[in-house]
């Protein structure tokens, strides 16, 4: 199947991905976790009775590796297949759920894939997303054609969804701050109209896994036991739900109000950056860590509006498509 754009924000967190299926605009995502794959299939043997994980198998560089939304969020000994490093894009692992990603659009052939980078990360990785990515690929599931590739700062996606959001209070006079809470960093971009003002704009590690990282160091504290992995927190905390440990369910809220301390190195850094906001007409929260930072941020900033986009996750991904697609539709012209 043949699409002209298809966006992808392989995210630390969640890869997230929009493609387009006749006039509906298809989201999805999935963790991104990407082990390698198990040689035993013991579902297999269930005779039916067991349902079998929504995971695919993928191949980069003669190693298979296991996506998709059923990957298990916990393993033998934390090694979960979650990448935390600034290189990330540069690694098996991104190539992997890249590659899962691509594979549940259905796409053959892509005429624009636009990507998704950190912003203190864009200059150093787009062009080797664009030289890694163009071209044919295959993953192990058959041919996929990318025609071009596209790496793009997350919050410029942020601010694209912004617009289509709240058009009517998007000022392209005043400046706006962009914000996005990522997994493994924050982002943002101070932007007037579509100027971007690289002096005010930046990023830094430090995102929501700051903040899980810190609630499992005070449960091993608390209950004299290691936790081996962060993506149950993860998952405790988005569903409002207590968290199994050994023997006893943990309310996870009272640690929470503890571990937010660990925002205010990135957001004191956002206040560094951007100086004196008199200017700022809005602070714009995108990302899937945006309700865990919220709070430090409004304190930083407490005469500036703050508005959270709708559905957070994928505000990157939905502003990528956009931008996909205007370019698409301004070379066809």
């Amino acid at each position: 199947m043949r699409m002209n754009t298809v966006a992808v924000d392989v995210g630390y967190g969640n890869t997230k991905y929009a493609f387009s299926r006749g006039a509906e605009l298809v989201m999805q995502m999935f963790p991104s976790l990407a082990p390698t794959a198990s040689r035993s299939n013991v579902t297999g043997y269930g005779g039916g009775f067991f349902t079998a994980r929504d995971v695919i198998t993928v191949e980069v560089d003669g190693v298979f590796y296991e996506v998709g939304p059923g990957a298990s969020l916990s393993s033998a000994y934390g090694n979960t297949g979650r990448t935390l490093s600034e290189d990330f894009a540069t690694t098996p692992e991104y190539a992997a759920l890249l590659g899962g990603a691509l594979h549940y659009t259905g796409a053959t052939e892509i005429d624009q894939l636009v990507l998704g980078l950190p912003v203190h990360t864009t200059q150093k990785y787009a062009q080797y997303l664009r030289e890694r990515f163009t071209g044919t690929l295959n993953f192990g599931n058959g041919n996929i054609v990318i025609r071009s590739v596209a790496g793009l700062p997350q919050p410029l996606g942020s601010l694209v969804t912004f617009m289509r959001q709240h058009g009517q209070d998007y000022d392209g006079r005043n400046a706006h701050l962009v914000i996005d809470v990522g997994y493994f960093t924050t982002d943002w971009v101070v932007a007037r109209g579509f100027t971007m003002d690289d002096t005010r704009s930046g990023g830094v590690p430090g995102g929501s896994s700051r903040i899980y990282q810190m609630i499992a160091e005070l449960i091993g504290e608390q209950e004299g036991e290691p936790v081996t992995g962060i993506e149950r927190i993860d998952q405790s905390l988005r569903e409002a739900t207590t968290l199994w440990f050994y023997e006893k369910h943990i309310n996870l809220q009272p640690l929470l109000e503890q571990a937010r301390s660990v925002c205010h190195g990135a957001v004191k850094e956002i206040q560094t950056r951007v100086g004196r906001s008199e200017d700022i007409r809005s602070i714009i929260l995108s990302g899937g860590g945006s309700a865990l930072y919220a709070p430090a941020i409004r304190a930083a900033f407490p005469r500036t509006p703050m508005k959270v986009l709708d559905s957070p996750c994928f505000a990157n991904v939905r502003g990528f498509y956009d931008i996909g697609s205007s370019r698409q539709q301004r070379a066809a012209a």
